[in-house]
């Protein structure tokens, strides 16, 4: 987007607190666009929000469950409001809650579906009013190289698929209004989340990085800027021939 243009596009970022959604927040305020930053706990955005800002550009943050619908649309609402119509989304927001299948609670999965899953669809419902009356929009979905199965994550490893479906199913219905529908599905990315994960093993996150590093052909673990890079992409206005497509950004061939 050339900085020339008269009206600035709008980008919505969920989960964009820390990690690969503060990065992704970041790359997409270089690329032109005003941010809004959503989150559980909007304090936790100030320093996405900061970062952008002290570039020179145009950020807000939001407290916004994505999975609930009223919270959803009031935080749309503020975004169209304050920044302008949105026509961009990453749905980014996700929570983990792993086990092993026989000591999963139902809240376990019915959490992580929620936030992953329902809280894409709710998102996506509501910006597509936009992005459909601009006859211009980009979506992109975070999926995961667990959607090809994961050990203990039985919740993660069903929520992440099912958002490689509606990416297809969205792609094809929104597709006519000049709308793509695109999803980066990471391997393994140096966040907060995988090093809560190391901590529940029981391991440092340097001995956990080596692990999944050894197993990776290019021999190291991503950055949370390694998927920015990604979704920025498929927000271009080159991308607009680029639509319905899952793209693993893990290292190698395989997630």
């Amino acid at each position: 987007m050339s900085e020339s243009n008269a009206v600035q596009r709008v980008a919505i970022v969920t989960g964009g607190a820390r990690g690969i959604g503060a990065a992704t927040a970041a790359r997409l305020a270089r690329d032109g666009f005003a941010v809004a930053v959503f989150d559980l706990d909007e304090a936790a955005c100030a320093q996405t929000v900061e970062t952008i800002e002290n570039n020179g550009g145009r950020a807000l943050a939001v407290n916004c469950d994505v999975s609930d619908a009223a919270q959803v649309e009031a935080g749309i609402a503020r975004v169209d409001a304050e920044l302008g119509p949105p026509t961009v989304l990453v749905n980014n927001a996700g929570i983990v809650r792993d086990n092993l299948v026989f000591k999963m609670t139902d809240r376990d999965f019915d959490s992580v579906i929620g936030v992953h899953l329902r809280g894409a669809f709710l998102m996506a419902r509501a910006v597509q009013r936009h992005q459909t009356a601009a006859g211009w929009g980009r979506t992109v979905n975070l999926s995961s190289s667990a959607a090809l199965g994961n050990r203990g994550q039985a919740n993660y490893s069903s929520a992440k698929p099912g958002l490689q479906g509606l990416t297809k199913t969205l792609a094809i219905e929104l597709g006519p209004f000049g709308v793509t529908v695109n999803c980066v599905a990471p391997g393994f990315i140096a966040t907060e989340m995988t090093e809560a994960t190391a901590q529940r093993m029981g391991i440092t996150f340097e001995e956990f990085t080596e692990r999944y590093a050894k197993s990776i052909p290019v021999r190291r673990g991503g950055q949370p800027e390694d998927i920015a890079q990604a979704v920025s992409f498929f927000c271009r206005e080159e991308a607009g021939f680029v639509n319905g497509q899952i793209l693993y950004v893990a290292g190698g061939p395989k997630g």
